[in-house]
């Protein structure tokens, strides 16, 4: 297919054009391309292994903070796990409303806290008015905590957290000296991994759950799914892997590009709105992935969540 400028061709034309090339309406494209689906906004810092491994723990943590209620309040409760969530911290604090939960950060005491544990307001309520005895539900779910209800809910937030710390050999938390309202314990930067916890507590004679979640740094959270870390001085071979892993997570820019052709200057400065400009490349033909100035694959256009895709096909560098 030559290179060529064609000066404002009737729709007839343009039609016809379409139709010689076997272009599909953008209402068949739209039925018939398809592209894998991959959550690119939450962090996948653990292995399958490790989940499971975080599973386990998680189901010790809720039997631990059911223990925890049975001897707070003196009445049978049940505590199940909700769901556990891997997010980017800038994702996380986008999502959640601040002004009006409770909030109990716990650390090992060397420094910046570990997590923190989230009481929603009407999670606060509930559990001080059971700690003074009140089996009925609060009438205002959005009134202020007294000052002896937030010295209960204060109990029984380091209640919990004594219940996370003892469920793993490889944790020590201890909570902070007060609870916090109104805002996050902890400052993040946008880029940190964490991971959020979600419990549901119900007492025994009732139909309703309350909720409240740790959220954690997964890193902190590492040496629990890992088993425990033993202390020991890294050999050659482990720094060349770690200043490889810093490699591998730096930015690069991947450019995809559907095809280029020549073009006079009298040809560029006599383009317009509806011209045509034919490219060599035909329509069935990969079209080309561009790091740093090589192509190192090909692929076909494709959409996902109304957006442009390509879907990779092959390699175009020597995998040996």
């Amino acid at each position: 297919m030559s290179n060529s400028v064609k000066k404002k061709p009737s729709r007839q034309k343009i039609q016809q054009l379409l139709d010689a090339a076997g272009v599909e309406s953008a209402e068949d494209t739209k039925s018939n391309i398809d592209a894998y689906d991959y959550n690119w906004t939450q962090p996948h810092c653990f292995s399958s292994c490790e989940l499971k491994k975080l599973e386990s723990f998680t189901e010790k943590v809720a039997k631990s903070c059911a223990r925890k209620f049975t001897e707070l309040c003196h009445s049978d409760f049940g505590v199940t796990i909700g769901t556990t969530t891997q997010y980017f911290a800038d994702k996380f604090t986008a999502s959640v409303n601040a002004q009006s939960d409770h909030y109990l950060s716990f650390g090992t005491g060397r420094g910046e806290p570990s997590g923190f544990l989230g009481i929603p307001g009407q999670t606060a309520i509930v559990w001080a008015t059971q700690l003074l005895g009140d089996s009925k539900s609060p009438e205002d779910a959005d009134r202020e905590l007294s000052q002896l209800e937030k010295s209960l809910l204060y109990d029984t937030a380091s209640g919990i957290v004594e219940a996370l710390s003892g469920s793993s050999d490889s944790c020590d938390f201890q909570p902070a000296a007060e609870i916090v309202s109104g805002r996050l314990p902890i400052e993040f930067q946008g880029a940190e991994e964490v991971c959020k916890i979600t419990l549901k507590v119900k007492k025994a004679d009732s139909d309703n759950a309350s909720e409240a979640y740790f959220l954690m740094l997964c890193d902190e959270l590492r040496p629990i799914v890992a088993g425990g870390i033993q202390a020991h001085v890294l050999s050659a071979e482990e720094v060349s892997d770690t200043m490889l892993k810093h490699v591998h997570e730096m930015p690069i820019t991947v450019k995809a590009q559907l095809d280029s052709t020549v073009l006079t200057i009298e040809e560029a400065m006599s383009l317009g709105v509806d011209d045509i400009l034919l490219l060599d490349k035909k329509v069935d033909e990969p079209i080309e992935l561009i790091v740093e100035g090589r192509i190192l694959f090909r692929g076909r256009p494709a959409k996902c969540d109304g957006k442009y895709a390509v879907v990779i096909s092959e390699t175009a560098y020597d995998t040996n």
